[in-house]
């Protein structure tokens, strides 16, 4: 079976922009390599954190939706993304978010790796995680960041997801999508495709009784899975009309294409290919520097700029 690739992105919903990238770029360090908007709602900013060069797996996205409520737990969400950052940083990392004032909570252990849960501006709930595997990941450290090279973000390690009925939700991963099932600690069960290394798994956890999530600042919105190009896309697509989701037809989304769907458990996912990426439309130098618009939506520019709040880069 042609499996999917591991993790292309996490997408989240935040509150106010300037408070976002604030927060992502100005204290985790992240490089912000694509400011854009919503494509079904191009009133609202897409803002694409990752590693200096935006490669697929590196990318945390948001969408600001300032006006929305809080999100609520329960199933059909997910419930975290963590972040993968080197061994023995995590003393550097508690540091500087005591220092900046992040909620954070006390350094656990995951399956035999360090971590430390917090919550950014808007509540959504991010772990950084030390991972060994991720040193032997795609990365390019940014040399504008305020973090050190040797502590920067290397992209993303996982997600969580609540589910109230396991079985359904892991006999799809599993038939549809290629997972396996990799281990189970604290009731938390770890699937993931090829070795389950950083970025290629998923954790889940059961709770039948758990109520519907809702959407809301401070949730994920999705969670969007690497595929290498369409012909790999299209595999993996027919497996989940098989396997009994609603996948869309393909979307252009410029930077890459997309397919979605829910999970079983209602976990909105996407498959989004490799290429051609984000500096197809913009010097790497510079990327996220400008409003960048895909071009059937360049005819609107006026009208979108002026509905958009202006952001400042953060005092870095």
């Amino acid at each position: 079976m042609h499996t999917v690739n591991g993790l292309h992105h996490v997408t989240a919903i935040a509150g106010p922009a300037q408070e976002n990238l604030n927060f992502y770029a100005g204290v985790l360090g992240m490089r912000l390599v694509k400011k854009s908007v919503n494509q079904d709602d191009p009133g609202t900013y897409h803002l694409f954190y990752a590693d200096a060069d935006g490669h697929p797996g590196t990318d945390l996205t948001f969408f600001p939706w300032a006006q929305m409520a809080p999100s609520r737990d329960g199933y059909g969400l997910g419930s975290e993304v963590s972040l993968a950052v080197p061994p023995d940083s995590l003393d550097f990392w508690l540091e500087r978010l005591q220092g900046e004032g992040v909620t954070i909570s006390p350094i656990e252990s995951r399956f035999g790796q360090p971590a430390l849960p917090l919550r950014d501006p808007h509540g959504l709930r991010v772990t950084l995680v030390e991972s060994p595997d991720s040193l032997r990941r795609s990365f390019t450290p940014w040399n504008r960041s305020p973090i050190p090279e040797k502590y920067q973000i290397r992209g993303l390690e996982s997600a969580r997801m609540v589910e109230r009925d396991l079985v359904r939700t892991t006999s799809f991963l599993t038939g549809a999508m290629g997972f396996v099932h990799l281990g189970t600690e604290n009731g938390w069960h770890r699937y993931g495709v090829g070795e389950g290394k950083s970025g290629a798994y998923i954790d889940l956890y059961e709770n039948p009784t758990a109520g519907r999530g809702a959407w809301g600042t401070g949730s994920i919105h999705h969670l969007a899975w690497r595929v290498g190009d369409a012909a790999h896309q299209m595999e993996v697509r027919t497996r989940v009309l098989e396997g009994g989701s609603r996948p869309t037809p393909v979307i252009d989304r410029f930077w890459f294409k997309s397919v979605y769907f829910p999970e079983p458990g209602g976990v909105l996912f996407e498959l989004a290919t490799e290429g051609p990426g984000f500096a197809v439309d913009e010097d790497p130098a510079h990327l996220g520097e400008s409003l960048v618009l895909p071009p059937w939506l360049e005819p609107e520019r006026t009208d979108i700029e002026a509905a958009l709040p202006r952001l400042t880069p953060p005092r870095i």
